[in-house]
């Protein structure tokens, strides 16, 4: 499976080292934004011996025929939401693409469903497999204890400025209204983690995902890429990748 990177920061960086160690993909490329090390190999710039992934600069490419000089089987997007305006050209390259951007905008999220009229696409604010999980599980909890006070407190480095996409997605799916229900904290280097808490009078359940290594962001992307390969153009969830209410959820997106 040859896969394309958009994005090579500190997530990005750990998202190339997961896609180096597997066996069954090759590392074709590495799309980023600034040129510093622009013409390197990312194997090379993260310790592997082997020459993978050359690293192009998006200011030094023509977007328009891109993936169809460089054919890749999937991109994985790790940069920035601004890079879904790269998405129709991948997508008229027959390129399935894994998106794993926080946050977009209404109109960006309308240029993403656009693209996926012609290609598979994987849209997940947060593909770490556990959170996916987590997400399924306190909407269970919220249909048995319907009454309790529900809260969420996400956790991220100090330098993370947006309030967690993820974290807008869990009070989005549990009805809550984000500006009232979600508690951000910003210290350290925490990669990130994300808490659930139910409150009822004489107790409290608390539900937590924690990423101990922004690997595994990397192992979701992978694990999404795998499952994405042999689907036909359409926007797809993480949920339908891991079995959880496939066609409910896939429908709520595309209606959104």
């Amino acid at each position: 499976m040859r896969i394309g990177l958009m994005g090579f920061g500190k997530t990005g960086k750990a998202v190339a080292e997961e896609l180096l160690k597997d066996s069954g993909s090759r590392l074709e490329w590495v799309l980023k934004s600034s040129t510093e090390h622009s013409g390197n190999y990312a194997s090379e710039v993260l310790g592997h011996g082997s020459r993978q992934g050359l690293i192009y600069s998006i200011q030094e490419v023509d977007l328009a025929t891109f993936f169809k000089k460089h054919p890749v089987d999937i991109m994985v997007d790790f940069s920035s939401a601004d890079s879904v305006h790269c998405y129709a050209s991948a997508a008229h390259a027959k390129v399935r693409i894994v998106s794993a951007i926080s946050n977009y905008s209404p109109y960006q999220l309308d240029v993403l469903k656009h693209a996926s009229r012609s290609t598979a696409i994987l849209y997940s604010p947060n593909i770490t497999i556990g959170i996916n999980f987590l997400l399924e599980a306190s909407k269970f909890l919220k249909t048995i204890i319907p009454h309790a006070d529900i809260e969420i407190v996400e956790e991220h480095f100090a330098t993370k400025k947006d309030i967690s996409g993820t974290a807008v997605r869990i009070a989005d799916q549990l009805g809550l209204n984000e500006r009232e229900h979600i508690h951000s904290v910003r210290v350290g280097g925490i990669v990130g983690k994300h808490e659930i808490i139910f409150g009822l009078e004489n107790q409290t359940i608390r539900l937590v995902h924690e990423s101990i290594s922004r690997n595994a962001f990397g192992q979701g992307a992978l694990y999404a890429a795998k499952w994405l390969s042999s689907k036909t153009a359409g926007l797809y969830t993480m949920e339908e990748v891991l079995g959880i209410n496939a066609g409910q959820r896939r429908t709520a997106l595309k209606s959104s």
